[in-house]
């Protein structure tokens, strides 16, 4: 029997401002940030999105006796603003875990790139997102899913190290090789489980599902079962953003429809749902996979180059690296957050200068925080420097004298 492990993204930014150095703000959590469009956004999404497919969700998994299962990871952002604007919206999540047929993964508090650059610091971040689960749920998350998929080979080790039973990351073609990512693997290095996202059957539903000229458009329940049925394998990965349903997909497109119709058609098929880490727990590892180098889930390439691939990118990545040493001389809790909101990975992407296919999807996305990726780049790295200038001057007037510079 197949098995289906349905994995959802739920992520929010706190977007910037368009800043200005004349903002007489003295409060950087203020003025930073864009909390208005923050709170409109979220609100939105919550009405269109997160709200109508729990209850879609908890529907199924109560008349199939808990047999529709799904995984999923809420990030510390999303949480944060979640308990600002909606509380409502984490008891609903709630009583989607209490039935026992949802399970909850851990991943970056902040939705950043840290393990990138700094173990420590991406241990930090794992371990404040472990709280707020805990917080929230009162549960201890098993399986991982790093910011944007992201995965490469020395990352497992590190994950096996710190517990965990299982990680998800990007099925790309590159690795998979002539593999099917209907298996289980684990990575070069290390003996944690993986498995890949079946990126072509998740694309369908996550992208392509409302685009007329798609061949394959409507794409129905019963046809999608069937590709299911046909992909064969162990376990299914089919990981999107939550906000695939009713946000991105608006509902006249009929994605809630093929939702409450799927598990049905699904068992129909003979196959089953699992949870990420029953899926784990049931199927042996098949082979060994190399992620080297790093792979995410965005864009045709399927690498870091959504984030980091031109010189706006790197010149705001490297500037945010080298605040640390300030940060850490401060030491105050609030400049800490401030500065970890800052490594979110969605300010990188708003900077991204890809045209075609790809471009089309960053700009959809930019659009709600700037209208170029020049503006994005100008915003956040004057952002920077008035939070670095900060910094220093805090360090001045704690200690009499300039701040320690870092070998």
């Amino acid at each position: 029997m197949t098995s289906i492990a349905f994995y959802f993204q739920v992520h929010q930014p706190f977007r910037l401002k368009k800043f200005s150095f004349f903002d007489k703000e003295d409060d950087p959590w203020k003025r930073y940030f864009n909390h208005e469009k923050d709170e409109k956004i979220f609100r939105r999404v919550a009405s269109k999105c997160y709200f109508p497919t729990n209850e879609i969700i908890l529907h199924l998994i109560e008349d199939t006796d808990g047999k529709f299962r799904v995984s999923f990871s809420l990030t510390g952002t999303f949480l944060e603003q979640a308990e600002m604007y909606e509380p409502e919206i984490i008891e609903s999540f709630r009583e989607l875990v209490k039935t026992g047929a949802v399970e909850i993964m851990d991943e970056t508090y902040y939705h950043s790139f840290a393990s990138l650059w700094d173990v420590d610091e991406f241990k930090e971040q794992v371990e404040l997102h472990r709280k707020k689960i805990w917080e929230h749920f009162r549960v201890r998350p098993k399986v991982f899913r790093n910011t944007e998929g992201l995965f490469y080979n020395e990352l497992g080790k590190i994950l096996e190290d710190m517990g965990y039973i299982g990680v998800v990351a990007e099925g790309a073609d590159r690795v998979l090789g002539w593999r099917s990512p209907n298996y289980i693997y684990k990575p070069v290095g290390s003996n944690i489980k993986l498995l890949p996202r079946n990126y072509r059957l998740s694309d369908d539903v996550g992208f392509r599902f409302a685009n007329p000229n798609w061949e394959e458009y409507p794409l129905t329940a019963d046809k999608y079962a069937a590709w299911l049925k046909a992909s064969g394998g162990d376990v299914i990965g089919l990981f999107m953003d939550y906000e695939t349903f009713g946000e991105h997909m608006w509902p006249v497109t009929g994605i809630f429809e093929f939702l409450k119709a799927l598990p049905y058609k699904v068992f129909e098929n003979g196959m089953d749902f699992v949870t990420l880490s029953e899926a784990f727990e049931r199927y042996p590892v098949r082979d060994e996979l190399n992620y080297d180098p790093p792979v995410t889930w965005a864009d045709l390439d399927r690498d870091l180059s959504a984030w980091l691939s031109n010189e706006l990118q790197w010149a705001a990545f490297n500037k945010i690296k080298e605040l640390k040493q300030f940060v850490q001389q401060v030491n105050d809790p609030k400049m800490t957050h401030i500065w970890r909101l800052l490594q979110t990975s969605d300010h990188f992407y708003y900077m991204s200068l890809k045209y075609n296919q790809d471009g089309d999807i960053h700009a959809y996305f930019r659009n709600e925080a700037f209208e170029t990726p020049y503006d994005a780049f100008i915003s956040y790295m004057n952002t920077l420097q008035h939070f670095e200038d900060l910094l220093v001057e805090r360090i001045k007037s704690e200690r009499g004298g300039a701040p320690a510079q870092q070998q």
